[in-house]
């Protein structure tokens, strides 16, 4: 099993990645980040804000367009990237590891049943 099969992902293209400690780290996909072009700015929640899943909790911003970003789950926000705010251009370089967005507490982890796996997310965007 390769790493990225270890994550889930939503039609709005974000991912979710489950820590061993029930939290989750989210962020956006490869395609995503590839649609969007060149990222220059990311308006992330604060930390010990309650998230609802499928409501937009964040905003990437990128040379072409502004686009929401989506929480996959519900949960506290635990912890932010603060790298992008210096280095924003990290969400193209690095989507999947040092480009991750924010951690959450998860609320319910019957939801992650709700998310689709690597090979399905892949189908859906070929």
């Amino acid at each position: 099993m390769s790493k990225i099969d270890q994550y889930k992902f939503t039609r709005s293209h974000e991912w979710v990645r489950v820590n061993e400690d029930n939290t989750a780290t989210i962020g956006i996909s490869d395609f995503a980040q590839s649609a969007l072009g060149d990222i220059v700015f990311a308006e992330l929640p604060e930390v010990g804000s309650e998230v609802k899943a499928n409501e937009s909790v964040a905003i990437v911003e990128s040379v072409k367009a502004a686009s929401d970003i989506y929480s996959p789950l519900d949960g506290e926000v635990l912890e932010i990237n603060s790298v992008l705010g210096d280095a924003p251009e990290t969400l193209n370089e690095s989507p999947y590891e040092d480009g991750w967005l924010f951690k959450i507490a998860i609320n319910d982890v019957a939801q992650l049943e709700e998310l689709l796996n690597f090979e399905t997310y892949q189908n859906l965007y070929k």
